[in-house]
């Protein structure tokens, strides 16, 4: 009843359905171990938002990428150099455009690390002049939230005339003199305080995002293959035994 399968048309459906299932429920496995990988993620930020401050020269290097300790509460002394400063543009909030201020400090250490100090509204006009306000002026402390480069492509992260679309240490080692720290601290407070503050940083993103329900639809496209072939097999053999 079934011998026109060995047909060569119907091989050739057959291993089609193979690799079509198959591809599918690999992406299917591959947005499970991706929920994975963002709630190990998750339980690590908790972790480290609910521990006790650091010095940053602890928990951020210059020699090593932040990795187990982001978003761990952390303090750096220095002195900003304000030659550097960066905006980093297109950050929205609540529908409102606006800006990141990123400015490095010189920390006592010797070392750099880029301040994000926080966030300011702009106009929708992405070339209209941004003037923010200025960060107490001598040694200031920072607090706040060590937080992992931006990954993207180079010319994203480097700053051109002052601005940038994403905030990476790998984009200013050109620009800043002297060692540079992996990362960049969300500053939650600053002392002195400046005589304007900005908007404070978001917190972390601790939701497991898209992943669950990707791989269940990357697995019912898998199903939809095989039951598709199926249903086509039966509705041949069908037509078959009434021509017969």
């Amino acid at each position: 009843m079934f011998w026109f399968l060995l047909s060569r048309r119907w091989v050739l459906f057959f291993i089609f359905v193979v690799a079509l299932g198959t591809a599918c429920w690999r992406l299917g496995i591959w947005q499970f171990d991706r929920l994975a990988e963002t709630k190990a993620e998750n339980a690590v930020i908790e972790r480290n938002l609910a521990a006790p401050p650091l010095p940053a020269t602890q928990v951020m290097s210059v020699n090593h990428p932040l990795k187990s300790q982001m978003y761990r509460h952390v303090s750096a002394t220095g002195t900003y150099d304000m030659a550097d400063e960066t905006l980093v543009r297109y950050r929205t909030r609540d529908g409102r455009p606006g800006v990141e201020v990123l400015t490095p400090l010189k920390t006592m250490q010797g070392s750099t690390v880029l301040i994000d100090r926080g966030w300011m509204a702009t106009s929708n006009d992405p070339k209209a002049h941004v003037d923010p306000p200025d960060p107490a002026s001598g040694q200031v402390t920072v607090s706040g939230w060590a937080v992992p480069d931006d990954e993207g492509d180079r010319e994203d992260l480097t700053p051109i005339n002052g601005e940038t679309r994403l905030v990476s240490s790998r984009g200013f080692t050109g620009v800043i003199d002297g060692p540079l720290v992996h990362g960049y601290i969300a500053a939650l407070n600053e002392t002195p305080a400046p005589a304007k503050a900005l908007a404070g940083p978001e917190p972390p993103d601790l939701s497991n995002g898209p992943h669950f329900f990707y791989g269940l639809q990357w697995w019912f496209f898998a199903g939809l293959a095989v039951g598709g072939f199926v249903y086509f097999a039966y509705q041949e053999s069908q037509e078959r035994r009434r021509r017969a």
